[in-house]
């Protein structure tokens, strides 16, 4: 397998992990089979055109859209079978960390990589793991409803499986970690994809600039409370396609996608707080010199 380490914006990070084929195929266990199973009955149920199938994967999908990147990102890591542990300790597979080095020094790589593999990522897992376990036997009744599956126990289990291969996910990191089988590789491919991004990204925020300096309304590079610059977009929408393309990993386009899309509302909210923090103080102001 190899890992991928994507910036999505200035501070927040995508990772994501690609298994081979023929690894797939040979480490396939029950869990996975249900969860093909499962995944091939969704699709089915999406291509219906009509019927409480297609409303389910309508409301679904867009429920899904809503779950943590980053859980997603840790799921796509392959749980540490006692087969797969012993290899990595034997040196039989190099686990590769591809990322844009232009964007990201090695110090900083191996930083988001001791967050997604630390002890607080794996505790919140687990604590959300038996919080959906223990939520499943309350929704049981709910099976009494004719017609349609018990969908409140059918999410909790899904939610249990979800933060379990997070969690699953988090640990082999840091197992990787602990007994140092991270190989660091610089990606070529990554630092001129993320360089054509960010040239198209600064004529755009030129542009913009120029016209709010015509405005009088340029604030500069403002600072957030802490001092430091606020956190910006490094990706676009469309960037999700180019990155999978040109990496040549095409089921990684909607995991970047998703965290495009949650990232970007993350900082428009935080920016709108702000603007409304700014504004409540400048009203202050005038208030206080009246007194």
């Amino acid at each position: 397998m190899r890992l991928f380490l994507l910036p999505i914006s200035t501070k927040q990070s995508l990772i994501y992990c690609q298994r081979i084929n023929q690894q797939l195929k040979k480490e396939k266990t029950y869990i996975d089979k249900i969860t093909t199973k499962a995944a091939t009955t969704w699709v089915g149920w999406e291509k219906k055109e009509t019927g409480w199938q297609k409303k389910i994967t309508v409301y679904g999908n867009k429920l899904f859209q809503r779950l943590p990147y980053e859980e997603w990102g840790l799921k796509s890591i392959p749980p540490l079978s006692a087969r797969r542990k012993s290899d990595e300790l034997a040196g039989k597979k190099n686990v590769r960390v591809e990322f844009p080095q232009s964007l990201m020094t090695q110090d900083a790589v191996m930083e988001r990589l001791q967050y997604f593999g630390g002890k607080e990522k794996v505790a919140y897992h687990t604590k959300w793991l038996w919080g959906s376990i223990i939520g499943m036997p309350i929704s049981a009744p709910f099976a009494l409803i004719p017609i349609v599956p018990n969908l409140p126990f059918l999410y909790l289990a899904f939610r249990a499986w979800s933060h379990w291969r997070a969690r699953s996910g988090s640990g082999h990191i840091e197992f990787l970690l602990e007994n140092k089988l991270i190989e660091l590789a610089p990606s070529d491919i990554l630092d001129k994809v993320y360089t054509v991004q960010r040239l198209g990204a600064s004529l755009k925020e030129l542009e913009k600039e120029v016209q709010n300096i015509r405005a009088g309304s340029s604030n500069g590079s403002a600072l957030d409370e802490s001092g430091n610059l606020p956190a910006t977009m490094l990706l676009s929408p469309s960037d999700g396609r180019l990155i999978a393309s040109c990496l040549e990993v095409p089921e990684m386009e909607q995991e970047i996608e998703r965290a495009i899309h949650q990232v970007h509302g993350e900082l428009k909210a935080e920016r709108e707080l702000d603007r409304e923090k700014q504004a409540l103080a400048a009203n202050k102001g005038p208030e206080a010199k009246e007194q």
